[in-house]
C-alpha cells in the first residue's frame, strides 16, 4: 500500500491505498521501514512523497480498521512504549515513530486532491518543499470529533503564522490549494497534469547538489530551531567548516558557466 521506487538519486514513496490512500496501522509501520530506508541509502540525496491517483495525496486514517478490544492501561503503554517490529499493527502504533524519527535528507511534497487528517500530518512534517495541484483540498476535520493535538505534532505554528494555523486547527474547515499557498502550507500551485514535472524538477535540482551540503544545511537549520542565536550559529560553523574539509572548493561546472 506504500510504493517505494528509486531512480538514480532520487526515492519516491506513493501512497497508494485506493480509493483515496487512508493509512492504516500496517501502513504506518510500512511508512517507518521506508523511511529508516531512504535515510540510511547513501545513494539516494532526495526524496518525493505523493498519492497514487488523482482523488487524493491521503484522506487520513483508515476509520474502518478494525481495533482490537484494549484495556485503558494497554492503550496508554502501547502509547508510552516504543513499538516493536513483533507488534500487533493496531492504534496507537508505528504513527508516533514516524512522527518523532530524525531525517535529514530534503523530500518534495506532491499534493492532488484531499489531504485531510493524518496524510495532512504527514504532508507537512515529512516533506520540506510542497507543490499543490489546484485540485488538492487541505484541512483537519477531526476536531470536529474532540480529536486535537494535531498542532503540537506538527509545530504548526512555527511553520505557518500563529492566526493561520489557529484557523485550520480550531475551525476544522478545508481550504483550498490557492489558500494553502497563502497560508505558506505549499511552495506553489499548479495544473495536475504539470504536478509531477515540477515536484521531479525541483527533486533532480537538490539531487544535483553536493550530499554533504545538503545534509549539512538539513541538520543545522533543523537543530537550530532550539537553540539560542549564539549556540546555532557556532553549530552552523562547525558543520560548514567541517564539510568545506572534504568538499571541492569549485561549484559544479555548470553553474560556473552560468555565472560567467
Amino acid at each position: 500500500m506504500l510504493r517505494y521506487e528509486k531512480s538514480g538519486h532520487i526515492a519516491t514513496i506513493t501512497i497508494d491505498n485506493p480509493p483515496v490512500n487512508v493509512f492504516t496501522p500496517a501502513m504506518h509501520k510500512q511508512m517507518f521501514e521506508i523511511l529508516q530506508e531512504f535515510n540510511a541509502d547513501r545513494d539516494v540525496y532526495c526524496g518525493i512523497l505523493t498519492g497514487a491517483g488523482d482523488r487524493s495525496f491521503s484522506a487520513g486514517d483508515d476509520i474502518k480498521s478494525k481495533r482490537p478490544d484494549r484495556t485503558r492501561e494497554e492503550v496508554v503503554e502501547r502509547h508510552l512504549t516504543p513499538s516493536r517490529s513483533f507488534d500487533t499493527e493496531e492504534y496507537p502504533g508505528w504513527e508516533h515513530e514516524v512522527m518523532t524519527m530524525q531525517r535529514y535528507k530534503p523530500i518534495v511534497g506532491a499534493a492532488n486532491g484531499y489531504c485531510f487528517g493524518q496524510g495532512f500530518i504527514y504532508f507537512n512534517l515529512l516533506t520540506d518543499i510542497r507543490y499543490a495541484a489546484t485540485t488538492a483540498v487541505f484541512g483537519m476535520p477531526e476536531i470536529a470529533y474532540g480529536m486535537g493535538g494535531a498542532g503540537a505534532a506538527l509545530s504548526l505554528g512555527k511553520m505557518i503564522p500563529h492566526v493561520a494555523a489557529m484557523e485550520l486547527l480550531l475551525l476544522g474547515e478545508k481550504i483550498d490549494a490557492e489558500k494553502a499557498q497563502r497560508l505558506f502550507l505549499v511552495n506553489d500551485v499548479v495544473a495536475p497534469d504539470k504536478l509531477m514535472e515540477k515536484t521531479q524538477a525541483a527533486a533532480e535540482r537538490i539531487a544535483s547538489h553536493p550530499p554533504l551540503g545538503i545534509r549539512v544545511e538539513m541538520e543545522s537549520y533543523q537543530r537550530g530551531f532550539d537553540m539560542s542565536r549564539s549556540d546555532s550559529m557556532a553549530m552552523a560553523g562547525h558543520m560548514y567548516r567541517l564539510a568545506r574539509s572534504v568538499q571541492p572548493t569549485q561549484p559544479p561546472l555548470a553553474d560556473q558557466d552560468a555565472a560567467e
